[in-house]
């Protein structure tokens, strides 16, 4: 018979630990520690604390920082999970010196750090730039839209969340009045049923209390948008994966080693209106770091995400040599004109977006005839011209209208219109080439980002900032906020940043 060695995997054992022998060089917790111990000023943190002549000592900043930027490495955004890898994880318990802080003062270390997260960052760029990761030649700008923590269930205009809360306040009626006509009602019943009124009543109250102490967001057409009782300053976007409450996370990094050199959030805000003030910020950041010219030289990218008249016209004023995508650039790229693979996956997620409507008509599918200035729609009936050389975005069109009654009528209805016609037929417009103006910023870019030199400059794009959203979300798992508000959102998002260029250094030091 077998003779084996018994399994001692429930003995207990005591294991002398030499604490500095767990920080192998090379490894992300080594180039965190020698960072922080070592190159980074923390004297901003004093302030912080009035504990010089009484009161309990305070965890040290640096012990601090280390901890939260490596749960936050390893996908740790918690800060009970932090501190509960203080206790159990061999590695946290080096890299801290063997001290264990509470979760609440963990939680309130990171709620703080919006006070220093800016110069910071600014000192993880210096180290990165004395180390030859910041090359300055292309910069790309890209969002990632993070979930926050807030529910999107609290969201609404302030018509919309008022109307919840008529609906809250009459569910809460209900059980009132049939508690009333109901007197021999079992007990666990009744106990149910008050215990459900109470959160009506107090997620009623809670709507009430926002209504009349904050006031309406408006978009930037001046209309009401959504605005969430819990974190009014995230937004209800939608991902590829469904719609979340979140923030996004914008980014501008260097192409040489996918350095971070500039991050914001916003809430309700457009990718648009966001280039502005991230390119300032951006410019400001190389002022820092002793080079304020480097915008004049550097190539810089961006998806159509960021793509407007305004933003090219911006951007012309500044001297960046830039590359920004319009909504239909890849449909002209002839790689794509003649892949089936594209126009399949393009299909796909038209249905998904109309729910299976079919294709509408577009202006190619008009009969229009220059020279006599007249139009036939689809079902081949004639259309009234409404207006020539009418302006729009420095362009001149002239414009078509089809009569009310028979677009009513019209077998082609539904692919030609989303809705019933109601007071006109359909409208469509021509583009007068003979008569345009001079070229608007978008027409100068297009030619520029579709020529073979421009295209190739914007692939550079693509490995240059989507692999950076891909290792923070992803392989980092830093894929929520934590924190409410603006200001510590933003900060959050810094630091998942600093974390993401902490690690590009861990090859460089040694």
């Amino acid at each position: 018979m077998a003779n084996y060695k018994p399994d001692l995997s429930c003995q207990n054992k005591f294991i002398p630990i030499d604490f500095s022998r767990q920080i192998l060089p090379g490894t992300f917790e080594f180039a965190l520690s020698h960072i922080v111990d070592n190159r980074l000023d923390l004297s901003g943190f004093d302030a912080w604390y009035q504990n010089d002549k009484r009161g309990a000592a305070a965890y040290p900043p640096s012990v601090m920082l280390k901890i939260i930027l490596l749960g936050y490495a390893h996908g740790l955004v918690s800060s009970r999970r932090i501190a509960l890898a203080c206790e159990t994880n061999i590695t946290f318990m080096s890299l801290s010196g063997d001290v264990q802080p509470h979760f609440t003062s963990i939680a309130s270390f990171v709620a703080k750090m919006s006070e220093q997260i800016e110069p910071l960052f600014t000192q993880i760029l210096m180290i990165c730039d004395e180390e030859g990761l910041i090359g300055r030649n292309m910069f790309a700008i890209d969002g990632c839209k993070i979930k926050s923590n807030a529910s999107k269930e609290w969201s609404g205009t302030f018509e919309e969340l008022e109307r919840k809360q008529v609906k809250l306040q009459k569910a809460s009626k209900r059980i009132l009045a049939r508690h009333q006509s109901q007197d021999t009602m079992p007990e666990d019943e009744v106990i149910h049923d008050l215990k459900q009124k109470e959160k009506l009543d107090k997620s009623a109250a809670k709507i009430a209390k926002y209504l009349a102490t904050k006031e309406e967001k408006l978009g930037s057409k001046g209309k009401p948008v959504k605005s969430n009782i819990t974190d009014p300053d995230s937004a209800k976007m939608t991902t590829s994966k469904g719609t979340i409450q979140g923030y996004n996370g914008i980014a501008i990094n260097d192409d040489k080693h996918q350095i971070i050199l500039q991050a914001q959030t916003w809430g309700s805000v457009g990718e648009q209106q966001t280039l502005k003030p991230a390119q300032g910020q951006l410019d400001e950041q190389l002022k820092k770091l002793g080079t304020p010219n480097t915008l004049s030289e550097a190539k810089f990218t961006a998806d159509s995400g960021f793509h407007s008249e305004d933003n090219l016209k911006y951007l012309a004023t500044t001297g960046l040599d830039s590359y920004i995508a319009d909504t239909q650039f890849r449909s002209r790229n002839p790689l794509f004109k003649v892949s089936e693979t594209y126009h399949t996956e393009k299909e796909k997620r038209r249905l998904k977006r109309s729910k299976g409507r079919p294709r509408l008509f577009t202006s190619n599918d008009f009969h229009y005839d220059k020279n006599t200035k007249s139009c036939r729609c689809p079902a081949g009936n004639e259309m009234w011209c409404s207006g020539d050389n009418l302006k729009s975005a420095e362009r001149i069109y002239t414009r078509f209208v089809g009569y009310l009654k028979d677009c009513k009528s019209c077998p082609l209805q539904r692919q030609c219109m989303r809705k019933e016609p109601n007071k006109t037929g359909r409208q469509v417009q021509f583009l007068n080439d003979r008569e345009l103006k001079t070229p608007s910023y978008t027409d100068k870019m297009r030619i520029k980002i579709d020529s073979p030199i421009g295209r190739r400059q914007y692939s550079k794009r693509l490995g240059a900032i989507e692999p950076v959203f891909g290792n923070i979300t992803v392989n980092k798992g830093m894929n929520k906020f934590t924190l409410r508000g603006q200001e510590k959102v933003n900060a959050q998002w810094q630091m998942y940043c600093l974390v993401h260029n902490i690690e590009k250094l861990r090859n460089s030091l040694h």
